[in-house]
């Protein structure tokens, strides 16, 4: 509420305790006492010994201001000044222009109709963001090279549904300073704790995989002795844990079902595509046309997905056998590493966030299942292999291919195509739970 921060109490999303957020209460006019008070929080937690305790970005926001008024008060000029004579530190400051879509509709309201007659609703779109790129650096970027220099970094963002990729873009500058100027862990760590943009998630999922169990997948000491499943736990629980740690319903992806759905797509990988359980689907689709696909054959939030569950777990065999080093047990774990993660990738455009629930998986697995995505994972997984000569030299080459597939497909779902199919989505209750498999009638 407002008048009850206090820039000591960090707070703490329930749903994402990896982000901690301190509200300084900003700089009102004439706010001296404030104004110091911030800079003590920041030169105190500037000297902390251990990286957690320390800061890790400063986000100075600011409201467009769209109909005139001062854009910097006189405390906000002097903690730019700070920065820029270098006395707050190595923290990476980021100014942040928020209500894009105020400013829009500003500029839409005050360009004449003559000026957009004629032109298409394209061109309109491209003429009106055009006036209000001009009108944003008259009246906000002048001001802060001014007082922060010409370098200092700036996002301009909106909450609102059709400008989401301006928060993408904060997100991207944000870690890249931190990486920077803190360090590679804590920018690993923003990488894990944002929610915004899936590709710094797979980003991320590389860089720890190098680091941790790719890079020895073929030769693996730490696997020997093992079984198949334990492996697989260990790099299931890897995965989920550190990179897509959702904290609503975590353990529907730690689950038995959601583990065997994984080892159905590995089946798939030695011994082709198995019955989809949507009848009326397609393999093969894009991904946006494969969810579309599933979802429009719902008949409506009443409607179960279907999963192949119980089959896996007959059939897996393989995974209770012991590790060995072969040209099989690689092809299984680079595809178990590669397709969890894709899978993961597209849950987190359709989850947009919210609680998870198993509708939601579901429709995440069989939607990668439909699409050409793991179709074509496969097949280059099955085409590496038949490559590889000699498995003890496979180590590095594997981890690149696992980088390769992984960074090829995280671009194949269509953001703003997935917003379109919204309406369509939330009509078959996606957010509301149901069990991993209906029973049988007796």
């Amino acid at each position: 509420m407002p008048g009850e921060a206090t820039i000591d109490d960090g707070f703490i999303s329930p749903q994402n305790d990896r982000f901690i957020l301190h509200d300084s209460k900003g700089f009102e006019p004439g706010g001296k006492d404030n104004f110091e008070l911030v800079q003590k929080f920041i030169d105190r937690r500037g000297k902390m010994h251990d990286l957690k305790d320390q800061l890790h970005a400063i986000w100075l926001c600011f409201e467009i201001p769209c109909t005139g008024g001062r854009f910097l008060e006189t405390a906000t000029e002097e903690f730019l000044a700070l920065k820029r004579d270098n006395k707050l530190g190595k923290i990476p400051l980021i100014v942040v222009l928020t209500k894009y879509d105020e400013l829009i509709k500003q500029v839409n309201f005050d360009l004449p109709d003559s000026a957009l007659e004629g032109l298409s609703e394209g061109d309109i779109n491209k003429r009106i963001k055009n006036e209000a790129d001009t009108k944003l650096q008259e009246i906000c970027f002048e001001p802060l090279k001014k007082f922060a220099g010409p370098n200092i970094p700036h996002a301009v963002v909106s909450t609102k549904g059709k400008y989401k990729d301006t928060m993408t873009h904060l997100i991207h500058m944000t870690e890249e300073r931190v990486r920077e100027h803190v360090s590679a862990e804590a920018s690993a760590m923003s990488s894990i704790a944002q929610r915004v943009d899936p590709v710094l998630n797979i980003q991320e999922s590389i860089r720890v995989g190098k680091r941790r169990y790719w890079k020895a997948l073929a030769s693996s000491t730490a696997f020997q002795n093992r079984r198949m499943r334990d492996c697989l736990d260990v790099l299931h629980t890897d995965i989920v844990t550190r990179i897509y740690s959702y904290m609503i319903y975590a353990q529907y992806l730690h689950s038995s079902e959601f583990r065997t759905l994984m080892l159905n797509m590995v089946e798939k990988l030695d011994v082709g595509p198995t019955a989809d359980p949507n009848k009326t689907i397609a393999v093969g689709l894009p991904m946006v046309a494969a969810i579309a696909g599933i979802v429009s054959a719902l008949s409506g939030p009443a409607a179960p997905i279907v999963v192949p569950i119980a089959a896996g777990i007959l059939f897996a065999a393989w995974a209770r056998e012991v590790y060995r080093t072969s040209h099989e047990v690689l092809r299984r774990l680079m595809c178990y590493i590669i397709d969890l993660t894709l899978v993961l990738r597209t849950l987190h455009f359709l989850s947009e966030n919210q609680e998870l629930s198993r509708r939601a998986i579901k429709l995440a697995v069989n939607s990668y299942l439909a699409s050409s995505v793991s179709e074509d994972v496969h097949t280059q997984i099955r085409e590496y292999d038949k490559g590889l000569k000699l498995l003890e030299h496979a180590d590095h080459h594997t981890l690149d291919k696992i980088a390769e597939l992984m960074e090829l497909n995280v671009i194949n779902i269509d953001a703003d195509a997935i917003s379109k199919l919204r309406e369509q989505i939330a009509a078959v209750g996606l957010f509301q739970d149901e069990a991993w498999e209906e029973k049988k009638a007796s």
